[in-house]
């Protein structure tokens, strides 16, 4: 289990912090701005429930994962975009509360089918 945690915190760097980085380095314009829609409003939110999708197989060990999924996006957030932006809070608020919904569904779903 302990390599797939790194596994999912190597994702979540790329996914939270290299993504956001480039962004910001390698589009440019309104083009860029599209490009942030798609991260804020897609990719980041869909990796916020499978991250707690995983983290539900085995909840006492991995239920830190969505919590510093969220903490990754809010560190990205500020270096890349603006410091201490309180939008960006929000953002990490909501995909931290989409981590643990679907964590705990996870965790739902897992002991149901076990009965």
């Amino acid at each position: 289990m302990k390599k797939n945690t790194i596994l999912w915190m190597a994702a979540s760097m790329v996914v939270m912090l290299a993504f956001p980085w480039l962004a910001v380095t390698f589009v440019k314009g309104d083009a860029g701005m599209a490009v942030c829609f798609l991260l804020f409003f897609a990719v980041n939110p869909l990796y916020s429930v499978l991250i707690g999708a995983f983290s539900g197989k085995d909840i006492r060990h991995l239920w830190s994962l969505p919590v510093i999924s969220a903490v990754l996006f809010l560190i990205g957030t500020w270096i890349f975009f603006d410091m201490g932006e309180t939008a960006f809070i929000l953002y990490a608020a909501v995909y931290l509360a989409l981590g643990i919904a679907a964590m705990l569904i996870s965790v739902f779903i897992r002991k149901k089918m076990q009965k």
